[in-house]
């Protein structure tokens, strides 16, 4: 159970005071997209993008037009517009020693002007300074305080990134309202290095934040952020270390075999392993042989090579006496793995099947009796495999493919599925050192840097919208030859009905031009007609396959050399480079053709980095740099947690330290039942890692 200290920070945010019903649902959307209401911990934890400086540092005649300032002044005079007219502004004139500025509202009421500016008075004022002809003006000043309103305005206000709807002092002042529910916490991070980084308790850094007492104390690089974002990182590699500890603690078996099965599968590929896939194959096997249990993460760039690997581990399984399963996100990549690997293990004489959610009747009744009794030994499928109903005779290896859309959960259940399970996953985006010890910091790690021989690179090329036309009129003379091409319609955020009417206005007008030659695959298909569109354009019936991004174009199509997208700026790094990998698969030189919009900086950036390099891992750190963590790994549609507190980029270098301590701190208090202990066990809580706790508690 969550400690009753921590409460009142997990109450819905909808309590605080001034938090109407109508401003709830506003507050749910900016803080909690993913849950059903937002909590006061959510608002806590969405720090200020920045602060306004209220202070009254100026004099009047020293105001730079377009720039923020606060002046204290005389009220001069009221000039309320002529009397039928009610658009016309309401100015007021005032002064200060060394000049005038006139404060201008529209709809505003003469009554409350003179209350809230009596002529004679002194105010403070403070907003934008604009030259309207020639003169000085505040249009709707963001602040008019008397001295009493001064004494409370502090001198930095905190600002936030909004939502529509939601205004900047609603949230302040729901801030303010979450911070007097925050008790002081006892301290998590080690003293030693409390000191040596000279950071803030946590209660205290939290206040800072949503309290600045200068600009620097919100600045990224601030004692305050450095000591949320290392508690943040800190839980996260608690959490892992429980995790992979729990695994381990749980006796594996070793699966070594005589080798014949590795040797005839060997024979059965038509090419010889790369370097980095011997050596992935040489960690693995090390793994399979000892009595530990395996939790290896394989990262491998589009085209490296990773499923002959998973392959080569699964013979091994198999030899040793085991059954191996290979689950992958979708039905269309479970398809082709299965299309694709079962050649190969008819050949070396190793039985496999596929199951799927679409399977029925008596197929899918004769496969689950053969996993069930043994006589299929390789299994690939959907998340269907580890459905209750499915169970295997003697399970000894699981094969995650693109790790990144399962979470830690589905990783435990498949301990479940055998004894003492060997968990083997795999992804195809390049992840950054920092994500990687983030997401994965409980798993072993390999990575297949190199291409197989004979992989061309794909000359990438930068074009405007503007010449459309010209592009898809250019593909005939491409086709003519037996070649293929994609054509990815543009993404349209939050919006799968407008990104269908895009893929199939563009399906349309290319059919006009190549008749029956153009394919269309998208999200809201059924099953069975992307199968169809994907198979039509694989064996050629098709020859321009237009897709949305929400279907996953991973089948493997050597003829297809042409990949174009459309709105390519709209789209992340991994993304471009994962939809670029789809081609480059045969023998002829291919290209990717990014048709561009309106550019702004980051995706300018983006479109360069694609020119210049066709290296997944440097285009992964810089994907990292443009657009953050979650966008990398799917954490935003997947809803794996990303991070609140931490700038992966800005803060990376914390992660080091917090694995270390994280070890050190599990290694003298495994149990976490010292008073540091404790005190970590509450950081778990506060970062919603309870399952790590559940994980002690269960031995």
């Amino acid at each position: 159970m969550r400690p009753a200290l921590l409460n009142p920070l997990f109450a819905p945010m909808r309590g605080l005071t001034g938090i109407s019903p109508k401003m709830a649902p506003l507050y749910d959307k900016l803080l909690a997209p993913q849950a059903a209401e937002a909590r006061i911990i959510d608002l806590l934890f969405h720090l200020p993008n920045g602060a306004v400086d209220r202070r009254v540092k100026s004099k009047i005649a020293d105001s730079v037009p377009g720039e923020l300032g606060t002046f204290e002044v005389r009220v001069i005079a009221h000039k309320p517009g002529p009397p039928g007219r009610a658009k016309s502004p309401y100015r007021v004139l005032v002064e200060d020693d060394t000049g005038d500025i006139t404060l201008t509202w529209f709809n505003a009421a003469r009554p409350r002007m003179e209350a809230m500016l009596p002529i004679g008075e002194i105010r403070y004022v403070s907003g934008v300074i604009e030259l309207w002809d020639g003169n000085r003006q505040m249009v709707h000043p963001e602040r008019v305080l008397d001295a009493a309103g001064l004494a409370k305005q502090p001198a930095f206000e905190p600002t936030y990134n909004l939502t529509a709807g939601l205004y900047p002092r609603s949230l302040i002042k729901a801030a303010e309202g979450a911070l007097e529910k925050l008790s002081p916490l006892p301290e998590w991070i080690d003293p030693a290095l409390l000191s040596r980084e000279k950071w803030p308790g946590f209660t205290p850094a939290l206040n800072a934040l949503h309290r600045p007492p200068s600009l620097a104390d919100i600045a990224p690089q601030s004692p305050n952020r450095l000591r949320l974002a290392y508690d943040e990182l800190f839980a996260g590699q608690l959490a892992l270390l429980l995790m992979r500890a729990r695994m381990k603690r749980e006796a594996g078996a070793a699966r070594v075999g005589d080798g014949h099965l590795v040797k005839a599968m060997l024979a059965a590929l038509p090419f010889t392993l790369t370097d980095g896939q011997k050596q992935a194959l040489s960690d693995i096997k090390r793994d399979l042989a000892s009595p530990e249990r395996m939790l290896r993460l394989l990262q491998g760039d589009v085209g490296s090579g990773k499923t002959v690997v998973a392959l080569m581990a699964m013979t091994m399984a198999v030899e040793a006496g085991w059954q191996s399963a290979l689950m992958a996100p979708t039905e269309i990549l479970a398809r082709q793995h299965y299309e694709r690997l079962k050649p190969l293990a008819d050949k070396a004489g190793i039985t496999i099947a596929l199951l799927t959610g679409r399977d029925k009747g008596a197929a899918r009744a004769q496969t689950l009796a053969g996993l069930a009794d043994g006589s299929i030994s390789l299994a690939i499928g959907t998340h269907a495999l580890f459905q209750d109903a499915v169970t295997f005779k003697r399970l000894g290896l699981a094969v995650i493919d693109e790790q990144h859309r399962f979470g830690v959960h589905q990783r435990l259940a498949l301990s479940k599925k055998g004894d003492a399970v060997d968990v083997l996953v795999m992804t195809a985006t390049p992840i950054p050192r920092t994500l990687v010890l983030t997401y994965f910091g409980d798993m072993d790690v390999s990575i297949i840097r190199e291409k197989p021989a004979g992989r061309k690179p794909i000359d990438t090329r930068t074009i405007s919208l503007d010449r459309l036309d010209e592009v898809a009129n250019g593909l005939e003379r491409v086709l003519q030859s037996g070649q293929r091409a994609y054509w990815i319609c543009p993404l349209v955020e939050e919006s799968e009905d407008l990104e269908l009417a895009a893929a199939q206005e563009r399906f349309e007008s290319l059919q006009k031009i190549y008749g029956e030659k153009v394919g269309l695959v998208h999200g809201q298909m059924k099953g069975s007609e992307k199968d169809l569109a994907m198979s039509d354009f694989a064996a050629g019936r098709t020859t321009i396959l237009v897709a949305t991004t929400v279907v996953e174009v991973g089948v493997d199509v050597p003829e297809a050399t042409i990949m174009i997208i459309e709105h390519a700026e709209r789209f992340g790094l991994s993304q471009l480079h994962q939809l670029r990998g789809r081609v480059g698969r045969g023998a002829e030189r291919s290209s990717c053709i990014l048709l561009f919009g309106n550019v702004g900086e980051v995706g300018r950036a983006r479109l360069e980095t694609m020119r210049s390099t066709n290296d997944g891992f440097e285009i992964a750190e810089q994907d990292l740099k443009l657009r953050g963590e979650g966008d990398i790994l799917g954490t935003r549609q997947s809803g794996m947690p990303g991070f609140r507190l931490t700038v992966p980029e800005r803060h990376g270098e914390l992660l080091a330290i917090a694995r270390d301590d994280a070890k050190n701190l599990l290694a003298q208090d495994p149990h976490l039942e010292s008073p540091r202990g404790e005190a970590a066990r509450i950081l778990l809580y506060l970062f919603e890692r309870d399952e790590a706790i559940r994980l002690i508690r269960a031995g």
